[in-house]
């Protein structure tokens, strides 16, 4: 329980660092509502190159969930989600973190109530994380559900207010959902 609990505090750390710097240079993906891990091995590589895939598969090849993580968020996020979901499965005590983006590829591969048992097993670990609230609140338009949507609205906005970055995702995800279906 050590481990991950440190792991996690780098983790944050490094995504924080990522966001200052992000922040520092103007960068789009400030606005992000998760700027993802950061690795130096891999990161001077494109996300979605051969040449980075292989980088990813060496460090996750020690199997620890830092690596795995790293390697299944940005696969996850390059839209390679089977890829993904081979890395992020094979965490030893998987996080808010992991299980959050085994629900957003296995989502994206189109099984929309699998994607929402690894939020709801996301939020009982961390009932404060909004990334997953954000998820789940798509994965609910997705099914057709703007009600709940707008109920995990309400709760990311009691835990960091309309500001934050979950809290305008999902919230422009609502607006566009009811543009798309009205009348």
């Amino acid at each position: 329980m050590q481990r991950s609990g440190r792991g996690m505090r780098q983790m944050r750390g490094l995504a924080g660092s990522v966001a200052m710097l992000a922040l520092a240079t103007g960068a789009a993906f400030a606005a992000s509502k998760d700027v993802g891990p950061a690795n130096a091995t891999c990161d001077g590589l494109a996300k979605d190159s051969a040449a980075w895939k292989s980088c990813a598969a060496r460090l996750a090849s020690a199997k620890h969930d830092a690596e795995l993580f790293y390697a299944g968020y940005w696969l996850a996020k390059s839209g390679s989600y089977s890829e993904a979901l081979q890395y992020l499965r094979q965490a030893e005590s998987p996080d808010e973190r992991i299980l959050t983006y085994i629900g957003f590829a296995t989502r994206k591969l189109g099984d929309v109530d699998g994607a929402m048992v690894f939020y709801d097993r996301a939020l009982t670990k961390n009932p404060d994380y909004s990334v997953a609230r954000a998820y789940m609140g798509e994965g609910f338009l997705a099914r057709g559900e703007p009600a709940k949507a707008v109920e995990q609205l309400s709760e990311i906005e009691k835990r960091c207010g309309k500001a934050c970055a979950e809290y305008a995702d999902l919230a422009s995800h609502i607006d566009a959902w009811r543009a798309g279906n009205r009348g």
